[in-house]
């Protein structure tokens, strides 16, 4: 028996005018390569997770859309899809269901509309994959496939129960980065998240043993790896990842993770950090407006109470010779449209090296998507298309949308300009070259992308 895990990666713009701009944009471009590159940390771990007397054959879609056909050898097929792709995802299901192959169907957007999915497959995973698979496994072997699997309680996998996702699957030069998954939800429930927190009410870690042994197997097949941290928000449970980096100091990796600003708190982390490899951080900053951050956080209004602390988080965490990637959001309810040069002059003040910029997108399961259908304030409410953070399917509550479109493009012509990426990466280097931290810090500089 065969099964065919197939993996619907390479999220672009949807909006034309974006997408040709994206040719010329550095930004945009990297954005999209890295989206693109990056493998389905979900397929491959269920791919670990089937017994050995299945075949298996792991797959992405821009690979398999350069061939006459889908393959037609499978007996059962396992599709995961973001919201943007999904379109994509049904056809494929669409596809093998009329062959009369089974095909199963999981991720964040699946388990947030369950009865769209079935509408195009035999089976929907609602919830976390690991624990239900192997009954998804033994269901097919004797005939009886269910239509739904739901995790219940929801959210309460442990980690520590995680096998080695099947990275020997993969051709290292497909990818320019593999992930790996440290950790899974966030303290924080900021209202447009679509990440793993809409799987799991709380923060959970996997050990430091298996994310060493994940890490092993990884460098087994590509020996000096750049490695990105699939978590929400790495280094909540600041002595747990004092212990994990402690146990990645050299071992010869480059890694890159999400995280918040509350990291620069801790020297002793940033010291770890950047002694294990870190090459970049990418922090999500979202606007340098109060008024724009008031309420996106809905636990503490957290997000509002770290403002203060920008310029300095930024200015310490980059003196030890790691790069922070500054995230923006354009469109939020406080912003008018004065809120893009106000980034383009946070961003040129503050020193950051890198920056995305992306504009409000409520993904279906959220608290923003509920809202915003609420207040009549979503373009198309199904054009999942458009859910690819750089398109627009929201209305502003206080431009235009001609505004937000005008806004953002502009301000990503001045910050992705050639001149401008320079000047922050020579910026950058200056900076490393004066701090008393570089000179106390031989490596800092060492470091740098």
């Amino acid at each position: 028996m065969r099964i065919g895990f197939i993996a619907m990666s390479g999220v672009r713009a949807h909006d034309p005018e974006l997408t040709a701009l994206g040719l010329t944009l550095p930004g945009f471009v990297e954005r999209n390569k890295i989206v693109a590159s990056l493998p389905s940390l979900g397929l491959l771990t269920l791919a670990a997770l089937t017994p050995p007397e299945y075949d298996i054959e792991y797959r992405e879609i821009f690979d398999l859309r350069v061939e006459p056909e889908l393959p037609n050898r499978y007996d059962l097929v396992a599709i995961s899809s973001y919201t943007a792709q999904i379109r994509d995802a049904y056809a494929v299901a669409d596809y093998y269901r009329a062959l009369g192959v089974p095909v199963v169907l999981g991720g964040l957007h699946v388990s947030s509309l369950p009865d769209e999915a079935l509408e195009h497959c035999t089976t929907v995973v609602v919830g976390e994959g690991e624990p239900m698979w192997p009954q998804v496994l033994a269901d097919f072997a004797r005939g009886e496939l269910k239509p739904r699997y739901v995790q219940d309680p929801l959210g309460e996998y442990d980690l520590a129960d995680s096998p080695i996702p099947r990275y020997d699957l993969l051709d290292p030069n497909h990818y320019n980065r593999f992930t790996v998954q440290t950790s899974r939800g966030c303290p924080h429930r900021c209202d447009f998240c679509a990440s793993s927190i809409l799987l799991t009410k709380r923060y959970k870690l996997k050990p430091v043993a298996n994310v060493i042994r994940e890490i092993e197997a990884i460098k087994r097949i590509w020996p000096h790896p750049f490695i990105e941290f699939a978590d929400d928000n790495s280094f909540v449970h600041r002595a747990h990842y004092k212990e994990l980096l402690r146990a990645m100091v050299g071992m010869d990796l480059r890694w890159f993770t999400e995280t918040d600003v509350s990291v620069a708190k801790d020297d002793e982390m940033l010291e770890l950090m950047r002694d294990s490899g870190c090459k970049q951080v990418l922090i999500g900053f979202e606007s340098p407006w109060a008024s724009s951050l008031d309420g996106i956080e809905l636990n503490a209004n957290w997000k509002l109470r770290q403002q203060d602390d920008y310029r300095r988080a930024i200015e310490k965490i980059q003196s030890y010779g790691i790069t922070v990637n500054g995230c923006f959001i354009l469109g939020l309810d406080g912003d008018t449209p004065a809120v893009f040069d106000d980034i383009h002059r946070f961003v040129r003040e503050t020193g950051l090296y890198e920056v995305q910029i992306t504009r409000l997108t409520a993904f279906p399961g959220t608290p923003l998507y509920d809202r915003l259908v609420s207040e009549n304030r979503l373009i198309e409410p199904r054009a999942w298309e458009r859910c690819t953070l750089f398109d627009m399917n929201i209305i502003p509550k206080n431009m235009t949308l001609a505004q937000l479109k005008e806004g953002s493009l502009a301000l990503g012509k001045a910050l992705y300009s050639d001149e401008e990426t320079k000047e922050r990466k020579e910026r950058f280097k200056k900076t490393l070259r004066t701090s008393a931290n570089s000179k106390r810090r031989p490596r800092a500089e060492a470091t740098a992308l």
